[in-house]
């Protein structure tokens, strides 16, 4: 399981969100704190339909290809409604990372 799988999973089963409590129970922008108010504004900004297909896609594992056929839409129409928000996820975790480098220096 890479990074972002693993970060939308414990977003979507809610596992982020206690373990960011328990990490940091201040409301200091902490890396994981970063990570999981910016994942809940993403997803909070998604349709019902949009977040079904990531929720396929990364908790039930589902390929591009049977998300597609269970929705009876092509490849393309599913990646055009998941990729935004996975690319968005992406750059979350990313400056998670850094803003956890950062805190890391002297």
């Amino acid at each position: 399981m890479n990074e972002l799988e693993f970060n939308i999973r414990l977003y979507l089963t809610g596992t982020m969100k206690s373990w960011t409590d328990r990490i940091d129970s201040s409301d200091q922008l902490t890396p994981q704190r970063f990570i999981f108010k910016a994942m809940t504004e993403v997803f909070d900004s998604l349709s019902d339909d949009d977040l079904e297909l990531i929720r396929l896609r990364y908790m039930e594992r589902l390929t591009l290809s049977e998300v597609a056929s269970r929705y009876l839409l092509n490849e393309h129409t599913i990646r055009n409604h998941t990729n935004p928000t996975i690319k968005q996820v992406k750059k979350i975790i990313k400056q998670g990372n850094e803003l956890s480098i950062k805190q890391k220096s002297p």
